[in-house]
């Protein structure tokens, strides 16, 4: 199996802090915190797979999505080939476990109000993202696999917040 997803770090501002939508995922046998998104289907558009994943689990309908004014497509140049490019937050690869995946992180704007349970999803609620750290920090495994590492590059790259010492690979200014 290998799967291509789209994430979502859903953002607001309220009372001078950064809120995220997380959500509970709510199937059988999975029960952990994580972002909005999933599985995109088969030559679908990446940012229609994240609007479509959003709304899914949450009821948000997402209005921005960061880096999307940098979108390119290729439609009507050969209609049997087409190729799209998008500017994602950032971007991961699972390197062991049962499942192998590809996904992109997006930061997005979304309007509405959250369900109380979506597709496979429940609980869905804003947090603010010292919250957000301090579940981190309490039991980084109370949240899923895939979005573990993808919060903890968000809370240190978008925020400062530093993390232990991890076994990660950071190549910098390579060509």
């Amino acid at each position: 199996m290998f799967y291509v997803n789209a994430r979502a770090f859903i953002e607001r501002q309220r009372n001078n802090s950064t809120e995220i939508i997380i959500q509970t995922r709510n199937k059988k046998n999975e029960q952990a915190l994580e972002l909005p998104g999933g599985r995109l289907e088969l030559f679908e558009p990446i940012l229609e797979g994240l609007r479509r994943e959003v709304y899914e689990e949450t009821g948000l309908i997402v209005v921005e999505v960061e880096g999307s004014q940098k979108y390119i497509d290729t439609r009507g140049i050969n209609p049997e080939f087409e190729v799209e490019c998008v500017e994602p937050y950032c971007v991961y690869q699972t390197i062991k476990g049962p499942v192998d995946s590809v996904g992109m992180y997006f930061i997005c704007k979304a309007e509405g109000n959250p369900l109380a349970a979506g597709d496979e999803t429940k609980d869905i609620r804003w947090e603010t993202i010292d919250e957000i750290y301090k579940l981190m920090l309490e039991d980084p495994r109370q949240f899923s696999d895939v979005d573990r590492a993808g919060i903890m590059y968000y809370l240190k790259h978008r925020f400062g917040m530093l993390f232990g010492e991890t076994r990660s690979l950071y190549i910098e200014d390579s060509p």
